[in-house]
């Protein structure tokens, strides 16, 4: 790798050559707070001469055009800044002064064809129209998320350009013709110190030097993501078949928006790791582009990229079971998959999405999925969510290992052999009883301790499903103190760490709640009872409620709940 270095002033760069910001590189995504730094720095503060850093950049052989490898979010602004102050030129007829800085933006080339010094393709063709064209554009456009960025860019730029404007305009003491005068003169000193800013050109010697490059430099002091290394490794491999259609880069926008759009807060990096966890070898987030650009090649990198669009559907389904239409009878799927959710579950991820993968292609069949999730659910409930263990990273590497399993698995056999050892694996990793029934008891909710709200309804429902046979939407129902929070004045006052425990608790619809208020126990027994609502033997057997009664239900509920609710 040759790398050859000079130093230059924005002048000089964009009057010798034409440059591209490849569609590999990131979008522009610099916003008011970073423009008005740049502002600060190069203009408002700065006593000319001022140096912005450095640029790397490849040459395109064929043409007169470099690739920008490091330094575009700059170039981008640059260009601008000298095309709001073109505008501002000719907006007080200086078409002169306009024509000449619009000589920095478009020129033509060896052939006298026009072309833009700046071309970046990511954003084609709305910078070109919007911004570098120094007449109105040609064609309607709806901005996607970078134009947003750029226009924002763009009008911050020309305010503060025409605020420059505006206070000498407002100056009384200056006569029209001085007026006119200092306009011409402060806006010709914002674009020599423009044009005058100092960098360091960084030229290499061909594209795939940049490729190494823009691995390992990093774009304003933050690390580049996985997603955009895979990305930069896809498009390279992708070869355009037409200049004006980037099919794989559509392509690639199209996964990183489904995941983007979702509500549950989702990460494409992470994405990318539990889908090559669930497909190729066990490899830590930090380490797995290594690999990614060891295994996919020109051969591979189409299929590499269709996996990643049927995937990513299937990573949302599972992280937000409302974005895909359940049908009646794999809705247990669902419960078990919001479940995982509600425990944040994540090790347990590409097995998740292989079960998923297999289920829906046909490779396994309802019940192997049913039971496959229901296992799983049912585990991390006892391991995570209630005795709150931490793996050292063997849980990880068993999900990672299973789920490779079952994609690899040639029919659908060997396909439920491999969850039959991992339900083996999971009962085996259970903690034990008495580990579950102590943690148990440290579950709490009441209106000072509600962040366990959602596990304490999701724990009655489960636990009432399976005492009376009655499925419960516990999302609609109401947790109920069966001793009350704030007790009749006079009563006897239950501590506050066991009026919240599990065995004080029941779930109820909104009429009854109504009902119930802070009543005493006799009388809460009555009404519930009057309401066809199903006791348990704990309450139905209780004439009195005390400590004593809800430490045996507490105790009682979560026996039932380890042998019969969450059994495996």
């Amino acid at each position: 790798m040759r790398v050859t270095t000079f130093d230059k002033e924005v002048k000089d760069i964009f009057s010798g050559s034409f440059y591209l910001i490849p569609r590999f590189q990131r979008p522009y995504s610099w916003d008011r707070e970073n423009i008005e730094e740049f502002w600060c720095d190069t203009i408002a503060e700065s006593e000319g001469d001022y140096f912005i850093g450095s640029i790397v950049v490849f040459k395109d052989s064929k043409t007169d055009t470099y690739g920008i490898v490091d330094g575009q979010q700059r170039l981008t602004t640059i260009t601008m800044i000298l095309c709001a102050l073109r505008n501002a030129f000719n907006d007080q007829n200086m078409q002169s002064l306009g024509d000449g800085l619009h000589n920095f933006v478009e020129r033509p080339d060896i052939n006298n064809k026009k072309r833009y010094v700046l071309k970046p393709e990511t954003s084609y063709p709305y910078f070109q129209e919007y911004i570098q064209k120094k007449t109105k554009p040609d064609i309607v456009l709806t901005p996607g998320v970078e134009e947003e960025l750029l226009e924002k860019a763009f009008m911050a730029i020309s305010r503060n350009i025409q605020s420059t404007v505006t206070s000498i305009v407002s100056n009384r003491s200056l006569s029209e013709k001085n007026k006119k005068i200092e306009i011409e003169k402060s806006l010709i000193g914002i674009r020599d110190k423009i044009l005058k800013l100092k960098l360091i050109f960084i030229e290499l010697d061909s594209e795939d030097d940049a490729y190494i490059i823009f691995e390992t430099l990093n774009t304003r002091g933050k690390d580049l993501k996985v997603s955009d290394l895979v990305k930069n490794h896809i498009t390279k491999l992708f070869k355009p078949k037409n200049a004006d259609v980037d099919l794989p880069k559509e392509r690639w926008n199209k996964i990183v928006e489904l995941i983007d759009e979702s509500g549950a807060q989702l990460e494409v990096d992470n994405f990318i790791h539990y889908y090559w966890l669930s497909r190729y070898e066990f490899v830590t987030l930090k380490k797995i582009f290594k690999q990614i650009r060891r295994k996919i090649d020109q051969k591979n990198a189409e299929g590499f990229l269709r996996s990643l669009e049927e995937d990513v559907k299937t990573y949302r389904e599972i992280n937000e079971t409302v974005y895909r239409p359940w049908q009646k009878q794999d809705l247990r799927i669902k419960e078990s998959l919001d479940a995982i959710n509600l425990f944040k579950v994540k090790q347990a991820m590409p097995m998740l999405l292989s079960v998923m993968r297999e289920y829906k292609s046909g490779g396994i069949r309802l019940p192997n999925a049913i039971e496959t999730f229901t296992s799983i659910e049912n585990f991390h409930f006892v391991f995570t969510a209630v005795t709150s263990q931490r793996s050292s990273g063997g849980i990880s590497f068993m999900y990672a290992k299973a789920a490779r399993d079952l994609c690899d698995a040639p029919n659908m056999n060997e396909k439920i052999k491999t969850l039959k050892e991992l339900q083996r694996k999971l009962k085996k990793g259970r903690p034990s009883k008495d580990e579950f029934v102590a943690s148990f008891q440290n579950i709490l909710y009441s209106k000072e301790l509600s962040k366990q709200k959602k596990l304490v309804q999701y724990i009655l429902a489960r636990i009432a499903e399976k005492q009376f046979g009655v499925p419960i939407d516990y999302e609609k129902m109401t947790i109920e103190h069966l001793a009350s929070e704030n007790p009749i004045e006079g009563t006897t006052k239950i501590p506050p760490q066991f009026i919240a425990q599990v065995g004080n608790l029941i779930l109820v619809n909104d009429e009854t709640n109504g009902k119930l208020k802070n009543k005493l126990f006799d009388q809460k027994k009555k009404i519930l009872i009057d309401s066809k609502l199903p006791l348990d033997k704990w309450i139905s057997g209780s004439r009195e409620w005390n400590v004593k009664e809800i430490i045996n239900r507490t105790r009682g509920l979560a026996e039932f709940a380890y042998t019969k609710v969450w059994d495996l």
